[in-house]
């Protein structure tokens, strides 16, 4: 309780205070602005408003609102020798105002301060009863901070946990598009003139500023969707509201799953931003539920559809189902029609028309399909019977242990009454029911009657009964003995399903790490199949392409192919397996050492599914890797016909005109124009031997020859290297690339090569002043290596074509040519493992983005 001095000293409880968070996106879009132009509105009203802590960076237009509102001095710390300001919470608290202003939740204090963070600071504010307003950015939430670095490359140190801003009571966002706040930083609105380039080239593109935006409406409408199943909870609303569609689709694990999951799909896909859920109710008991296979199959597909799966456990599934349709707030709920036969539906309506008798304002559909009243089938193996050998010693026990136990109670007949001879031949029944199932103790009930009325029953060694008790007890013997029989017959079932359920929840476990670790080599699987069946062998056999298919092909082992097999002599063709499983038209699983049943054989099925996928992964790897030479060599070739064409008919003009000239009779040149005459084409003449003989070098490169050696390289040592052999133009060049970068993975040649062609590129479209600005930045297992430029730019629809042949933006240019040109740039970029693409840059000009995959990230082809 927090308590204010009111009028005489009376002391009020004024309660806890109350939380408005304004949340941004990234620095700059106006979360400080906002939260001052609120204060000021406050004050407007009477309110008391003072300011804690407020954070300008220097923004003149921040600054401008903090005139007229009291602040609470700041606290000086010292720290290892430097001193620095920090929020006094105990001189806010000893103000009392009505509202305090804290900027930067997420900030942490200087060691010494009583707190470690700020919200803890604000924590206490809002504990003595004082309203609190405070900003943060999105990338300083715990929950996604991860996600943050990995879109921005940037680490964020400074974070505050989710639930301090989900408890707060307001939570406001400040939105802007990522276009307006780069115009913002362009103007010097946000940064320092100095910092802008940076930041715009690197934490502030439009892609980061895009997936932050996105990230914070995202984290704010789980916001406003926990506020609203809060407000319902609280106020006992059980009705939908329907704020958002969700469509809810029940599955039962049998073939007509897929149909409803499309039929779903396509009724979210009628509402922009619905949401599709798939529910599964499994039963309590957990032995009784649909095919796993197929379920898995079926999940799949809904997660393919951008929809989410769920399971939930319960008896009533009508009640289990619409119970979770309500949790999520559904609006429509998909039902299949029943497969049950029209018998079964005079007995009991159903799930589908208990549900909708029950649905209240959610609205239900049921879809027909294939499957509908063709009555449901059991699975195979849920009603399995006992092992052979429990069944043969169950009926020895019935035939033998029944004259047995009569020959020893028979002595004491005269001691015993008949309700305790009835007593012990029921334990013999229960007994055989535990050893061999019903039916052997269903017999020995029988016997055991009989055997009761003809030696314990008066008239002894008579089958008739004087006493209309005995004949009552009797009777109820039977029923007794036959009702214990089915239910510990039932219970022996139970727990061997039980077992099996369980074992095979183990395989599906195992198989599903299998796949997640990425141990997709078939060999592995098949051996792990072998020994989980205890199988001779298991082999995965395919037609044969060239033999094709026939009517009799099934047993000839020449119309198919081992693909991969483990275990003993494997088999030739399916006819020869205990077992096989179809997979497709040309793919076979055959096992031979033992019959499975129906339940091992589903298990068996999702392994022999994993073996495909393992199969077809490894043919797309193999022709993968066969594809990649073909592809880089041209793209070689291709950047090495763009550098023919565009690059030695400069040289050659240049060259030729010059000699011509030379060798003209009808003109008298001076010496000064023979010299002149003389350097151009010597000039061109170097220019052209060095393009040949880079030409040279990039065809044996093509040809495998020479061999692009990719190593890691230091960025910090290429781009000045590649600054200087720009001769003359290095001047114009401005190189900002931290030694702090990591090592990439590149060919030191082609690199230097790739950099001089873009910047050169980049000084010829330049203005006279604007130096280029070449700058470097880590993002995830990239390094982007950034070529800015203050020209006239491209237009967006052109910046594909800037990488064609022959493209010079109009060809105003005909004298300079782009070193090997950007085709090739582009080309020897990618043969590295790298990409160059264009982007605009803000205020004007070309940003060309080299990226390279950073050393150690990716392994190193030779």
């Amino acid at each position: 309780m927090s308590y204010w001095a009111g009028p005489a000293g009376v002391m009020i409880d004024v309660g806890r205070g109350r939380l408005r968070v304004y949340l941004g996106a990234a620095p700059g879009v106006g979360k400080t602005y906002a939260m001052l132009g609120e204060a000021r509105r406050a004050i407007e009203r009477g309110k008391d408003v003072v300011i804690g802590v407020v954070e300008t960076h220097g923004r003149a237009h921040t600054a401008e609102l903090l005139d007229g509102i009291e602040a609470v001095p700041l606290k000086t710390v010292t720290h290892r020798g430097a001193v620095f300001t920090e929020l006094d919470t105990d001189a806010v608290i000893a103000r009392r105002p009505r509202l305090a202003l804290i900027d930067e939740l997420a900030h942490t204090n200087v060691p010494g301060c009583r707190n470690a963070k700020r919200w803890q600071d604000v924590e206490e504010l809002l504990d003595a009863g004082i309203d609190v307003i405070s900003t943060v950015n999105v990338q300083h939430l715990e929950s996604v901070n991860d996600v943050v670095e990995q879109i921005t490359g940037v680490p964020q140190r400074e974070t505050v946990p989710d639930e301090v801003v989900r408890r707060a009571d307001q939570v406001e966002l400040v939105d802007m598009s990522p276009e307006a706040l780069r115009r913002r930083m362009a103007h010097g609105n946000v940064y320092a003139p100095e910092k802008v380039d940076a930041a715009l080239a690197n934490y502030f593109r439009v892609g980061n500023l895009t997936a932050l935006r996105e990230l914070a409406l995202l984290w704010v409408a789980g916001k406003v969707d926990d506020q609203l199943d809060r407000y319902r909870a609280e106020h006992g609303i059980a009705t939908t509201w329907e704020a958002r569609e969700r469509v809810v689709v029940a599955l039962t694990g049998g073939p007509e799953g897929d149909t409803l999951i499309r039929r779903a799909a396509r009724i979210a896909a009628r509402s922009k931003g619905a949401d599709l859920l798939a529910v599964h109710v499994t039963r309590a008991d957990g032995l009784a539920g649909g095919d796993p296979v197929a379920l898995s199959r079926q999940r799949t597909l809904v997660e393919n559809l951008a929809g989410s799966y769920h399971q939930v456990i319960g008896d009533d599934i009508p009640g289990a189902l619409l119970d979770f349709a309500r949790g999520v707030n559904a609006t429509q709920l998909v039902l299949g029609a029943s497969r049950r036969g029209r018998f079964a539906q005079l007995l009991s309506r159903g799930v589908g028309v208990e549900t909708t008798a029950r649905s209240g304002s959610i609205d239900v559909h049921m879809i027909t399909h294939a499957e509908a009243k063709k009555g449901r089938q059991l699975m195979s193996g849920s009603r399995a019977a006992l092992t052979r050998e429990r069944r043969i010693v169950g009926w020895i026990t019935a035939v033998a242990g029944t004259p047995a136990l009569t020959a020893a109670m028979i002595p004491f007949r005269d001691i015993l009454a008949l309700p305790s001879e009835i007593l012990v031949f029921l334990l013999l029944v229960v007994g055989v029911a535990l050893i061999g199932g019903m039916w052997p103790a269903i017999t020995t009930a029988v016997g055991g009657s009989l055997l009761l009325n003809y030696f314990f029953t008066p008239p002894v060694g008579q089958f008739t009964i004087a006493d209309p008790e005995n004949l009552f007890a009797l009777v109820a013997f039977m029923v007794v003995a036959a009702a214990v029989s089915a239910i510990v017959d039932l219970a022996a079932r139970r727990t061997r399903e039980a077992a099996h359920a369980t074992a095979h929840a183990e395989l599906l476990s195992t198989l599903a790490g299998h796949v997640l670790r990425g141990d997709s080599a078939l060999p592995s699987l098949l051996a792990r199949m072998r020994e989980t069946f205890a199988l001779t062998s298991v082999t995965l056999l395919e037609r044969d392409a060239v033999a094709g298919q026939t009517a009799d092909d099934h047993s000839d082992p020449e119309s198919w192919r081992i693909v991969a097999t483990t275990g003993g002599a494997p088999c030739t063709s399916p006819a020869a397996a205990d077992t096989e499983v179809v997979i497709d038209e040309t793919l076979t699983m055959a096992v031979s050492g033992r019959l499975l049943n129906a339940a091992d054989r589903r298990v068996l099925e999702a392994f022999a599914a994993e073996a495909a996928v393992a199969l077809r992964q490894a043919r797309l790897k193999e022709e993968a890797e066969q594809a990649r030479p073909l592809a880089e060599a041209d793209r070689m070739r291709t950047a090495l016909l763009a550098a023919v064409s565009h690059d030695l008919r400069t040289p050659l003009a240049s060259a030729k005109a010059a000699v011509d000239s030379l060798r003209a009779t009808d003109v008298t040149w001076s010496a000064d124009d023979r010299a002149e005459l003389l350097a151009t084409a010597d000039e061109s003449l170097s220019r052209l031997d060095r393009l040949v003989a880079n030409l040279l070098d990039m065809s044996r490169l093509q040809s495998g020859v020479l061999g692009a050696s990719s190593h890691p390289l230091a960025l910090d040592e290429v781009v000045p290297k590649a600054i200087d052999d720009l001769g003359p133009l290095r001047d114009r060049v401005r190189g900002d690339v931290s030694v702090e970068l990591p090592e990439v993975l590149a060919d030191p040649v082609l690199l230097e090569r790739v950099l001089v062609n873009v910047m050169s590129n980049a000084i010829r479209y330049s203005p006279p002043g604007r130096p280029v600005l070449v700058t470097g930045s880590r993002h995830g297992d990239d390094v982007q290596v950034r070529v800015i430029d203050r020209g006239p730019g491209i237009p967006a629809e052109a910046h594909d074509r800037v990488f064609l042949p022959f493209q010079r933006l109009g060809d105003r240019d005909n004298h300079t040519g782009v070193g090997l040109g950007l085709a090739l740039s582009r080309g020897l970029a990618e043969a590295m493992g790298g990409t160059l693409v264009p982007e605009e840059t803000p205020g004007g000009g070309l940003t060309m983005i080299l990226t390279l995959p950073v050393a150690g990230a990716v392994p190193v082809r030779p």
